[in-house]
């Protein structure tokens, strides 16, 4: 799916009063690779603790937030303190993918 990404950090300004919680309560912390999503989004499947694989980046990174309902078709990159790199990365279309992801040691083998 291609989607708008923007990226968001963890001040006061761009959440709410308590910008090291997400809406679903969980804690953010600089490093971790999370994501908030649209409202539309989430209807579409990508709730809380969805697998997402962003083109172009090489960690898989967590849906752990959801984004004002003025927003549709929209990721925001948590960048936790670093308001330069969300800034730098500023507003893209990218490719996305998801799912659930099936640990190496569950898949089934041939022999």
């Amino acid at each position: 799916m291609e989607v708008t990404a923007t990226a968001y950090n963890s001040f006061k300004n761009q959440t709410n009063s308590n910008p090291n919680i997400t809406a679903f309560g969980d804690s953010l912390y600089p490093g971790l690779p999370y994501i908030a999503v649209s409202r539309d989004l989430y209807r579409k499947g990508l709730r809380r603790d969805t697998p997402i694989k962003i083109n172009g980046f090489d960690s898989i990174y967590w849906v752990k937030d959801r984004m004002h309902s003025r927003w549709q078709n929209r990721i925001d990159i948590y960048m936790g303190v670093d308001l330069k790199a969300a800034r730098e990365w500023g507003r893209r279309r990218v490719k996305i993918q998801y799912g659930i992801i099936i640990p190496d040691s569950t898949k089934k083998t041939d022999k």
